[in-house]
């Protein structure tokens, strides 16, 4: 039974929104982890000897917004920022979105891009807001900076936040909901 809790521990580990699932304080010092043993020995089988949130945030996205697995074998997919909407980073730290397959391997592409993020040549809008392209092939040479290429099949992505500002962690950030874009 504490395998099955451990290897499976559902909401325990943080939550789930738009296909996001947001870690709560897996991590932590003993004084604040303290009697949490379920939540200590799932982050552990996990990632052991993770960041605790102020240093480092990682959602991770395995649905859609219609609630379907990510799967760029039938579908295009956009992640679409407004300006207020970018993850909420401190000035010294930095955030990414790195693409897996489905056995969490990274996924060969013609750019041998792995992942894109704020160091990233990303073309924004007039407004600041951001859309980033998720799918198997190029969205087209005026849209490859902000192209994040996918395996021909399913796929997830986590977001890595490196020292998020504080008005990320209260409450946790989430990011906007990945949406199949329209048929051509």
């Amino acid at each position: 039974e504490a395998r099955q809790a451990i290897y499976h521990p559902g909401t325990t580990m943080g939550s789930i929104t738009n296909g996001w699932s947001l870690p709560g304080r897996i991590f932590g010092n003993r004084e604040r982890m303290q009697g949490l043993y379920l939540i200590r020995a799932s982050a552990a089988h996990m990632g052991l000897y993770g960041n605790d949130l102020e240093e480092a945030y990682y959602p991770s996205c395995f649905f859609d917004g219609d609630g379907e697995p990510l799967d760029a074998s039938k579908h295009n997919y956009v992640i679409s920022f407004s300006k207020e909407e970018l993850p909420p980073v401190d000035p010294k730290g930095f955030w990414s979105i790195t693409m897996y397959d489905e056995n969490q391997f990274m996924v060969d592409n013609p750019l041998n891009r792995y992942s894109i993020g704020d160091r990233s040549d990303l073309k924004y809008a007039e407004d600041g807001s951001l859309i980033l392209y998720l799918q198997h092939d190029s969205p087209g040479a005026d849209k490859e900076s902000n192209w994040l290429p996918a395996p021909d099949g399913k796929f997830t992505m986590t977001l890595r936040i490196y020292i998020p500002a504080p008005e990320g962690l209260d409450p946790l950030y989430c990011p906007p909901v990945v949406r199949k874009t329209p048929a051509e």
